[in-house]
């Protein structure tokens, strides 16, 4: 079994995703976060394609994903999700797991929420849909929330470069001279492109509309309790344990485990994420 780097055209947008595994088995959907992109699943997808079909894509702007001009794709977590809900059924996904991190829950969740008779499962990896996950490295973000000038954007700017991306890997991490430069690296390629600034930027500042759509994501964790797994760097800069264990207040069957790292959980926990993202799917897609 190999793994295959495809593109499909949505939207005159060439979209770069992996697949993995046999189609029979259940899918499991795999949704990046920021800065990255599907490259952060090369060593998980290894492990979970002898059970399952696995589909990864790159969103707009990022990582083998075509990068239109602002003028010419609204970066909003709306559109994200809207062209992912697209680039599902391009691939007549009927049905599909869902991994969340990071970015992969806004755009994951607003999947769930408008087709919910598609999720079979949740698999979410320091992927947010509670307020009291939010910790204080989001502050320079809602500063320029709250004050969209020039100034308060051009704080931002240094979360673009290579030493913050870097960081976001290392921080947290247990050892992080175990951690490939490849991964920031990889990143920073993507994040270093013409104009990817102001798409970055400008997803920054949408960020803010998902904390709007958390009692909706909520309700439909309350309306359809979808199986969820929690597997969650307890050391993430951004999201916190408490918001890992939010989950637990609306789902049911909803199993939580607060690993010992970061923000990127599978650069330091990967055969640990594998084992229990298996044996969870295996329990409840019988």
């Amino acid at each position: 079994m190999s793994v295959k780097y495809k593109k499909v055209n949505i939207k005159n947008i060439n979209i770069f995703y992996r697949e993995a595994g046999n189609r029979r088995n259940p899918t499991i959907l795999l949704l990046h976060g920021f800065p990255s992109s599907s490259h952060m699943y090369r060593n998980l997808i290894p492990k979970l394609m002898d059970e399952y079909h696995i589909i990864a894509p790159d969103y707009p702007g990022f990582g083998n994903s075509d990068q239109p001009k602002m003028d010419e794709f609204e970066y909003t977590f709306d559109s994200l999700a809207l062209l992912i809900n697209e680039f599902v059924e391009k691939l007549k996904l009927e049905k599909f797991s869902i991994y969340v991190h990071d970015y992969g829950a806004p755009v994951g969740f607003r999947l769930a929420t408008k087709h919910p008779e598609r999720i079979q499962a949740i698999i979410t990896q320091n992927g947010n849909a509670y307020e009291e996950g939010l910790l204080s490295a989001w502050d320079p973000i809602r500063t320029y929330w709250e004050n969209p000038n020039e100034e308060n954007k051009n704080n931002l700017k240094s979360l673009l470069s290579v030493d913050f991306t870097k960081y976001q890997y290392t921080d947290g991490s247990r050892n992080p001279d175990r951690i490939s430069p490849d991964a920031w690296n990889m990143d920073q390629l993507a994040l270093d492109r013409p104009g990817n600034d102001e798409i970055q930027l400008a997803l920054y500042y949408d960020y803010r509309n998902n904390l709007k759509q958390y009692p909706n994501w909520q309700e439909f964790f309350r309306t359809y309790q979808p199986p969820t797994l929690v597997a969650w760097g307890k050391n993430d800069m951004f999201f916190g344990p408490k918001g890992a264990l939010a989950f637990q207040n609306d789902l049911k069957d909803c199993e939580v485990h607060l690993l010992n790292t970061g923000h990127f959980p599978l650069e330091e926990e990967l055969e640990t994420s594998a084992y229990l993202i298996k044996q969870f799917l295996r329990d409840r897609l019988k």
